[in-house]
């Protein structure tokens, strides 16, 4: 059975490896998200080492699922807004182990990340995400409003560009 779980900025520290297992198998598998090949666990832990602080701060929460005690998903709302955005929150770097696919972690972990934000005072989540990619899929079937597409966002881990889908959930 998943569990899924709000880290403290202590447990987050404590996670680097696994969670930087789960970033470097995510581009490993062409996931856009932010970082290119070749990509190992020496270039992640200074990401996660970042999330950590961030954590910290209140400026992100950090969710983990978890199968058999290992992380091998995660995902972030970023919290910390201006001030004439206080009600928004970003949702970031939905990750789901490949060997952990098709279990119904990504759900499990978005409909968690929801109730967080909304427990913090969030009513909108935004996120972007690569056009054509595995994960655009997901998001409408989870509620989310698919507001259009910007070409030539950012690059595909292997190289060329690639565009991204832009969506918005309101939060009950």
């Amino acid at each position: 059975m998943p569990a899924i779980r709000t880290l403290s900025a202590e447990e987050a520290r404590a996670a680097i490896p696994a969670l930087s297992e789960v970033l470097v198998d995510c581009v490993a598998g062409g996931a856009s998200v932010g970082f290119m090949q070749p990509y190992g666990p020496e270039d992640a832990e200074p990401y996660w080492r970042d999330v950590a602080d961030a954590v910290a701060t209140g400026a992100n929460l950090l969710l983990v699922a978890e199968l058999d005690g290992r992380i091998v998903g995660t995902v972030q709302v970023g919290a910390a807004q201006m001030p004439n955005q206080p009600h928004r929150g970003d949702l970031k770097k939905l990750l789901v182990h490949r060997s952990a696919r098709g279990k119904g972690l990504a759900r499990l972990l978005m409909d968690a990340a929801e109730r967080e934000a909304a427990s913090r005072g969030k009513t909108l989540l935004v996120l972007d995400t690569a056009t054509g990619s595995d994960a655009e899929a997901i998001y409408p079937r989870l509620g989310w409003q698919r507001v259009g597409v910007i070409p030539d966002y950012a690059l595909w881990p292997q190289g060329g560009f690639c565009a991204t889908t832009l969506f918005y959930k309101r939060l009950a």
